[in-house]
Formats: structure tokens, C-alpha cells, sequence
């Protein structure tokens, strides 16, 4: 019991921290979520993306409706992005499942500094 009660504490901390992420910076779900499930819970890679993924909709959905009032958003591009996001996301689920989760943490690795570069170039 003690243990359970532990791990929901950190998961409700992992959501704090994934939502202040989310509404700061526009990312959280992969983000925080993916290594803290795997780290703190002990949720194998798979499971972690494939929840970093529902997890996602309902903080941008708040977070949208936040900037919808409070920001100039520019509707032409949001709507292009939107349909290049849903495609990428139906052929990214459909593979992974097909990818080891070596791979996956090689990629999602990859991934996380690419940007981080990025944000410093």
C-alpha cells in the first residue's frame, strides 16, 4: 500500500510538472513525461510514448483555449500545421509499436537534443 501511495504522488507531481511545462514552453507530454514514467514508475518505453500521447491532448486543449484569449495566433499556418501534425502522428503510432525500445530511446534521445541545440543556436 505504501508503495502505491508513493507512486501516486509522484505521479501527480510528474503532471504538475508536465502542465507547467506544457503551458511555459508548448511541450511537457514527451518531454517530462516519457523519462519520468519510465524513471520514476518503472513504465516500459512503449507505454510511456503511447501515454505522453494522451496525455498531450487534454493539457494542449487547456492550453489552447489560454492562448486562444490571450495571444494573436495566426489561424493559416495553426490549420496547415494541424493537418501535417495529424498525418505525422497517425504514421508515428503505427510504428511505435514496430521499433525496439532501444531504438525509441535512441531516437527520442536524438530528438530531445536536436532541439536542444536548436534552441541555443
Amino acid at each position: 500500500m505504501a508503495n502505491k501511495s508513493k507512486n501516486g504522488r509522484k505521479t501527480i507531481w510528474i503532471g504538475i510538472i508536465t502542465g507547467f511545462a506544457n503551458g511555459l514552453f508548448g511541450s511537457g507530454g514527451g518531454t517530462v513525461v516519457v523519462p519520468c514514467m519510465e524513471k520514476y514508475l518503472g513504465i516500459d518505453a512503449h507505454k510511456s510514448h503511447a501515454t505522453a500521447i494522451a496525455v498531450i491532448l487534454p493539457l494542449s486543449v487547456l492550453s489552447a483555449v489560454i492562448y486562444f484569449f490571450k495571444a494573436n495566433i495566426p489561424w493559416l499556418e495553426t490549420i496547415i500545421v494541424s493537418a501535417g501534425g495529424v498525418a505525422g502522428g497517425f504514421v508515428g503510432a503505427k510504428l511505435l509499436n514496430r521499433i525496439s525500445g532501444r531504438w525509441l530511446h535512441i531516437i527520442f534521445g536524438a530528438a530531445m537534443l536536436a532541439a536542444a541545440v536548436r534552441m541555443f543556436l
